[in-house]
């Protein structure tokens, strides 16, 4: 069973990724499968992006409270 990717952290989706784009760069899985394997690739690359995003936000975020405080 395939886990869903809302769950996945960003190492797990990542990773799961790059297995993806292995499979389908070597000519692992039939041509069905790969348009199955590439539309769940970029599902995992949105919320890879998405969860970057956060990351950035956050990161922006603290150092500019941190800024504010040395002022």
């Amino acid at each position: 069973m395939t886990k869903s990717i809302e769950k996945m952290s960003f190492e797990e989706a990542l990773a799961e990724l790059e297995e993806i784009v292995n499979k389908i760069d070597t000519g692992q899985e039939s041509l069905a499968e790969a348009v199955s394997s590439f539309e769940r690739g970029v599902a995992l690359k949105n919320h890879c992006e998405k969860m970057l995003k956060e990351a950035k936000l956050k990161i922006e975020k603290i150092f500019n409270g941190y800024s504010n405080k040395n002022s």
